[in-house]
C-alpha cells in the first residue's frame, strides 16, 4: 500500500497540430505573469521558462504539476550550468485546462502539447527529462519528435510497454469511482486536496504505451535513471536494454524521493554534458 501511495504522489485527445498552436494572453495576477499557449483543440497549457542556453524540458509525473520540479536539485543545477529550463503543467494538471472528455487525452495529446510548445518557443532542438508518468510521455517524444537530442527516463521500468498494464487499469477504475481497496487512501487524498479526479481518471484511461519494437528503433541517447529502492513500475534495467543507445544508472532513494536528490541531478548533468 505504501508503494502505491508513493507512486501516485509523484507519478510520475484530439491531436494538436503544431502549425495551429497560438499564444494566449499572459495573466498579470501575480508578480510573475502566467504564460500559456493554446493547443489546436483549444486546451490552454501553462508553462514557464527560465535561463538561457540549451533547452531542457522537464516533464512532471502524476497528480503533480510543473512546479514540482522547482523543488528538486536538478532544476537549480540546470540553471546554474547554463541551460534554458522549461516546465509545464500537462493538460489536466496545475494551471492548465482540465478537459473532461477521453478524446482530449488520447492520441498522444500530452506529448504533442510539448511538441507544440517547443514550436511556439521556436526551439530547434532540446533535451528532455521525464519522471514516473512523465517518463512515459518522454518515451512518446522520443518516438514522435526528431528535435529531441537526449532524453532521461526517470523512475520508470518496462511495464508501461504493455497497453493493458494492470496498474494503469487499476488506477483508472479507482479514479472512476469503482471500489479498489488498495487505492482508497489515494483517492481520498485527491478529493481532500481538490484535484480534478475526473481529469486524472481520463489521463489513466488514455495513457499511452510504447511498444518494445518502437523503443528498439530509437536512435537518440537515453539515460534510464531510477532509485535503488524503486521497482514499482517494472525493471528499469530491462527498459534500458530495449533502447539501443540507452544507459542505466541508479541513485539512492525510492520512487517518491529519488528525483529530488543531488545524485539524480548529477547523473542527469553528466549525461547531458
Amino acid at each position: 500500500m505504501r508503494k502505491l501511495v508513493s507512486i501516485f504522489l509523484f507519478l510520475t485527445v484530439t491531436i494538436p497540430t503544431l502549425a495551429t498552436v497560438r499564444a494566449a494572453e499572459p495573466s498579470s495576477n501575480s508578480a510573475d505573469s502566467l504564460l500559456f499557449f493554446t493547443a489546436a483543440d483549444g486546451v490552454k497549457i501553462h508553462y514557464d521558462v527560465k535561463g538561457e542556453g540549451k533547452a531542457v524540458v522537464l516533464v512532471h509525473g502524476f497528480i503533480v504539476d510543473g512546479e514540482s520540479w522547482k523543488r528538486t536539485a536538478l532544476y537549480n543545477d540546470l540553471l546554474t550550468n547554463g541551460f534554458k529550463v522549461i516546465t509545464l503543467d500537462q493538460r489536466g494538471n496545475g494551471k492548465s485546462d482540465k478537459p473532461h472528455t477521453a478524446e482530449a487525452y488520447a492520441n498522444d495529446a500530452e506529448a504533442r502539447d510539448i511538441m507544440g510548445l517547443i514550436s511556439f518557443l521556436k526551439i530547434k532542438s532540446y533535451d528532455v527529462v521525464g519522471y514516473s508518468r512523465g517518463a512515459i510521455i518522454t518515451a512518446r517524444l522520443l518516438v514522435l519528435d526528431k528535435r529531441v537530442d537526449h532524453a532521461v527516463l526517470g523512475g520508470m521500468g518496462d511495464d508501461f510497454t504493455n497497453p493493458e498494464w494492470p496498474r494503469r487499469i487499476m488506477f483508472y477504475k479507482a479514479l472512476s469511482g469503482e471500489p479498489v481497496k488498495e487505492l482508497e487512501a489515494v483517492v481520498k487524498r485527491i478529493q481532500d486536496t481538490g484535484l480534478d479526479q475526473q481529469a486524472l481518471a481520463l489521463m489513466q484511461k488514455e495513457q499511452p504505451s510504447t511498444s518494445k519494437e518502437a523503443l528498439g528503433k530509437i536512435k537518440k541517447p537515453v539515460l534510464v535513471l531510477c532509485g535503488d529502492k524503486d521497482s514499482d513500475n517494472g525493471s528499469a534495467g530491462k527498459l534500458a536494454a530495449l533502447i539501443p543507445k540507452a544507459t542505466f544508472h541508479t541513485v539512492p532513494g525510492d520512487h517518491g524521493g529519488a528525483s529530488s536528490t543531488k545524485e539524480f541531478s548529477s547523473e542527469v548533468l553528466n549525461f547531458f554534458k
